[in-house]
């Protein structure tokens, strides 16, 4: 089901205004680069297909009107001029100045919508602002710009003095405005107010345009925006990936889905655009997306529990609709201690790889045993533990490692102590080496030399890392040996690289003393 179509059962459609390039870039230590801003929007206006854009606040700096220039001549070019906006203020001239130098032409007039405001920033009475309301929207006019009202601070307005919110309302409704922008400035409204507030505004005033503008501070701007919609409102603000000031914005994801999904209402947005969008402007703002946040996280398609991957198997029992195709993701399976053998073969198909229901057992012991060490193992990691395990599993170990310490301190060599159980009988020796590798490989041989053991020549080291870039991922080591004429591999794998390799080498030790050496040609060497 294409959910940015019309749905049949009800033809109401939401307007997105996408505010991530103002009140988005209020989140501390947020600052796009002015290539970064032309490259968000071009993505929200021509790949996500937003309806509107607000990218900046008149006269911030020289810097942001650089930016808002560079904007509006892509946009002019480009046929999406009258969809970028500017934050303006009731300063007389100078916004509208700024914002027709910078070559914009739509300005969002923020007025104040509680009498609190009203009287303890601007010290003025409500005639009074309104007089200089209606004095910048004749200028915003007599230049040919659109013009839309933000009523600020209007939760609190409406919680402590309606009475001025409509005497505004009542005044503005016959002033030349596109669209009146409810904001709950400080995120203190909760889903029964918004619900009241709203319903207020629409039916009060059934002729004009709303917009609601969610604030989380209480982490209920998405049930808020679920609320005002459902109330009447005509269209939302959001940000992407929820940033912006304090707690943030209602993120353009959650607030698409739960549009689509649970109201049954349409939107121009591609929800197929929404998880790569997401993740430039993660790029770009450096603040990292929460791992379970809803469609966009990491984790939020990812089934753990072993029960729920054999459902889906048997008969996609653990779906819902928020389908990660949708959003141009794929559903995975988690691999650790909670999973099952339908976990594994999930994992196992997709990566083209088929084993027998023993391997796949062995495969899942292991894994599970690895979970407890590590929370997740991931897919990328899988193959290597399927070699591990098919290719160099080896039980009854006759020699084993009973304990080894590893030291490396700045400015000298770094030592080992490995002891080890040859036979039952019990061995140590300590040495020094040029790596921590090297150190307990001369540690071990020196026991060998002391019972008169041959020993192998290492003739080659490889370590392969999974892709993905995560310092806690598996690493497998692949160590290459000669031994008695004979070449041959042994696999370790680990978090850490160097106690991969010291399990490769205790394969190989023991392959040597069972005699169980596959031989290879050296143009097999990787």
């Amino acid at each position: 089901m294409n959910h940015s179509q019309p749905f049949e059962s009800s033809p109401r459609k939401i307007e997105i205004m996408d505010t991530t390039l103002r009140d988005g870039e209020q989140t501390s230590g947020v600052s796009f680069a002015a290539e970064e801003k032309v490259s968000i929007v071009r993505l929200l206006l021509e790949e996500l297909h937003v309806d509107r854009v607000e990218i900046a606040s008149a006269r911030v700096s020289e810097g942001e009107f650089a930016s808002v220039q560079k904007i509006a001549q892509w946009a002019k070019k480009n046929g999406y001029i009258d969809r970028i906006e500017i934050l303006g203020f009731v300063d007389g001239k100078a916004s509208l100045d700024w914002i027709a130098a910078a070559g914009c032409n739509v300005v969002n007039l923020l007025c104040k919508g509680s009498e609190n405001h009203c009287t303890h920033q601007l010290r003025k009475t409500v005639n009074e602002h309104l007089a200089d309301i209606r004095s910048v929207i004749a200028d915003a006019k007599s230049r040919g710009m659109t013009v839309n009202i933000y009523l600020e601070d209007w939760s609190n307005g409406m919680r402590d003095s309606q009475a001025y919110v409509f005497e505004m309302m009542d005044e503005l409704r016959h002033q030349p405005i596109a669209r009146y922008m409810l904001p709950d400035t400080l995120g203190v409204l909760n889903p029964s107010e918004t619900k009241e507030f709203c319903e207020k505004m629409v039916n009060r005033y059934p002729d004009l345009h709303f917009d609601f503008h969610a604030h989380n501070d209480y982490d209920l701007a998405v049930a808020n925006v679920f609320e005002a919609v459902k109330a009447g409102v005509h269209g939302v603000h959001v940000t992407v990936n929820g940033l912006g000031e304090r707690a943030g914005n209602a993120p353009i994801t959650s607030v698409t889905a739960l549009i689509h999904d649970q109201l049954k209402f349409k939107t121009n947005i591609a929800e197929d655009k929404l998880y790569s969008i997401s993740k430039v402007v993660e790029s770009y703002s450096g603040v990292r997306i929460p791992n379970n946040k809803p469609v966009i996280g990491d984790n939020v398609f990812t089934q753990v529990a072993g029960v729920h991957a054999d459902g889906d198997k048997k008969k996609n029992l653990y779906f819902n609709d928020l389908a990660p195709e949708r959003f141009g993701r794929s559903r995975e399976y988690a691999l650790g201690k909670n999973s099952g053998k339908a976990n594994i073969l999930k994992n196992l198909e997709a990566l083209g790889i088929e084993v027998d229901d023993e391997a796949a057992k062995k495969i899942t012991a292991h894994i599970i045993e690895l979970g407890d060490k590590k929370e997740l193992v991931s897919p990328d990691e899988l193959p290597y533990i399927v070699s591990d395990i098919l290719k160099n599993g080896i039980e009854n170990q006759s020699i084993k490692i009973l304990n080894y310490s590893l030291m490396l301190t700045e400015g000298m060599r770094p030592t080992a102590t490995v002891k080890l159980s040859i036979g039952g009988q019990v061995y140590e020796q300590s040495a020094a080496g040029e790596g921590q590798y090297h150190a307990f490989s001369k540690a071990m041989y020196k026991i060998y030399k002391s019972l008169d053991k041959p020993t192998p020549e290492l003739l080659d080291y490889v370590v392969v890392i999974p892709p993905g870039g995560k310092t806690n991922a598996y690493v497998q080591t692949i160590i290459t040996w000669k031994f008695d004429g004979k070449v041959f591999k042994t696999r370790g794998l680990d978090v850490d690289q160097t106690a991969a390799a010291i399990k490769a080498t205790m394969k190989m030790l023991n392959m040597i003393e069972k005699g169980n050496i596959p031989v290879i040609n050296y143009m097999q060497l990787p």
